[in-house]
């Protein structure tokens, strides 16, 4: 009986950490197409004859289908079962994959990259809400840590996989990969996960408060990947953000008196379940826009090769992946406030080491930079998300996970509108010259410094918002319980 009984304890163990397997395998697929699809887009161009306009909404279509339907997509979790909705994103992202591929034209491309973003959006909340109602409080920071690395790693390397594969094979194949990789993964989380959902208390759909968040998220997000285009006092970008905030008011208006509402916005009365999510929103808005803008000083004023500039970010990578199961672990213990300042402190000091660059920098000019920027990311990351995730009740995990995304993915939105707003500023003339190069550098400059100056006060609002240790936190979940 007693070898029973250890033997039914082992294969609990085992397949908790199969199950952080299954959903970490499915997270780096869709992070990697967060970043894997820049490098490939002058291929794109020329095989498919695109527009300029066309070009951007390749990348945009997947990013605000993404953001737009976070949210949503944690509430379904909780209410159709985490499992059951993220193998539905699994073979939704799969399938529009072979479709991106496959693609004859742009607007066939554009559609299939907007349905990517659906299946992205089912699969990113159920991931986390998944490791929350697995991993016991004990395991769950070094959990989380493993989860936050896999996402970074994924971000990070995203440019080299997408140069290699465009300098080797096609531009298709970055769409086409995603194919094998996903069916192996519907299979591992059927066999795996177990399933759950909240089981709380009188559940249905809340479907003002569905309609409502993701139209008002929708608007936010175009007006903030839009902005540069059409000025950020034209008619139709004013129009958009008047229109986000009248929807998220009405959002929260709706929530408030809804008998069963989608979010419980009581969560927000956390300290540590509000201050991650600022924090989760700044860090974004300020790391999102050096993986961009960095990459595109590298290819344009450097000259790398997207191979090289891709692989110029593997030290942060590294370091990543190292240190972010090890915060993570810490995060158990001592909790996540002062990790989490001073990893953003960390942050923040490698974006003004930035301000070294110029028009012929080398690897070795980046690297410092790079290696703070890494430690500081890993530090932060793990810990923001546990601190998310252990302040919300298991049965509100979908939820909870849905909003800590969503503000990760409108901080990066608005980390590259604000930072190309900034460095638009700086250049006068579209013509490949010195001068122009040199104006690029300038306002890259004037961007990363204000990039640091945002990073800096996430570390801040840190140390002031978010609980000094797990017991403390608990506790303050009781109290309003209460």
């Amino acid at each position: 009986m007693r070898a029973r009984v250890l033997a039914t304890v082992l294969a609990e163990e085992n397949r908790k950490w199969w199950t952080l397997a299954a959903v970490a395998f499915g997270l780096f697929m869709i992070m990697l197409d967060n970043t894997v699809v820049n490098v490939a887009l002058p291929s794109i161009e020329r095989d498919l004859h695109v527009s300029i306009s066309s070009l951007e909404w390749v990348v945009t279509a997947y990013a605000l289908t993404f953001a737009a339907l976070l949210i949503t997509g944690g509430k379904l979790g909780d209410l159709f079962g985490r499992r059951r909705i993220f193998i539905l994103g699994i073979a939704i992202f799969t399938l529009s994959s072979l479709a991106c591929g496959l693609a004859p034209t742009s607007g066939f491309l554009i559609g299939a990259r907007a349905v990517q973003g659906v299946g992205a959006a089912l699969m990113n909340p159920a991931s986390l809400s998944i490791i929350t109602a697995t991993f016991p409080p004990r395991e769950r920071g070094q959990a989380i840590g493993i989860w936050a690395g896999v996402s970074a790693m994924a971000l990070a390397i995203g440019p080299l996989v997408g140069g290699l594969i465009v300098d080797n094979i096609n531009w298709n194949w970055i769409f086409f990969i995603n194919v094998p990789v996903g069916v192996v993964g519907i299979i591992v989380s059927q066999l795996v996960i177990k399933e759950s959902r909240d089981t709380s208390h009188e559940q249905s759909i809340d479907v003002p408060g569905l309609v409502t968040s993701s139209a008002g998220l929708f608007a936010l997000t175009y007006a903030l990947i839009e902005g540069n285009g059409h000025g950020w006092t034209s008619p139709e970008i004013l129009g958009l953000f008047a229109a986000a905030a009248a929807l998220l008011i009405a959002f929260v208006v709706l929530e408030r008196y809804q008998r069963l509402p989608m979010l419980d916005l009581s969560l927000f009365r956390i300290g540590s379940f509000t201050g991650s999510n600022i924090v989760a929103m700044l860090v974004s808005l300020g790391m999102f826009g050096v993986f961009f803008f960095v990459s595109l000083y590298l290819q344009n004023i450097l000259g790398w090769s997207p191979t090289k500039a891709g692989a110029s970010f593997l030290p942060m990578t590294i370091l990543i992946i190292l240190v972010a199961p090890i915060a993570g672990k810490m995060s158990d213990r001592i909790g996540s406030r002062w990790l989490m300042g001073g990893g953003m402190t960390l942050v923040s000091i490698s974006l003004l080491l930035y301000q070294r660059v110029g028009l012929h920098s080398t690897f070795w000019t980046l690297l410092p930079a790079m290696l703070l920027g890494g430690i500081g990311m890993a530090l932060t990351m793990s810990p923001m998300t546990a601190a998310a995730m252990s302040s919300v009740p298991v049965d509100k995990a979908g939820v909870g996970s849905g909003v800590l995304n969503s503000f990760r993915q409108l901080g990066g939105s608005l980390g590259i509108a604000l930072m190309g707003a900034i460095l638009a500023s700086y250049v006068s003339t579209t013509s490949v010259s010195p001068e122009s190069a040199q104006q690029f550098v300038n306002g890259l400059h004037a961007a990363l410094l204000v990039a640091a100056v945002i990073t800096f006060l996430a570390a801040v609002v840190a140390v002031v918002l978010v609980r000094t240790s797990p017991e403390v936190e608990r506790a303050h979940l009781a109290e309003i319980a209460a």
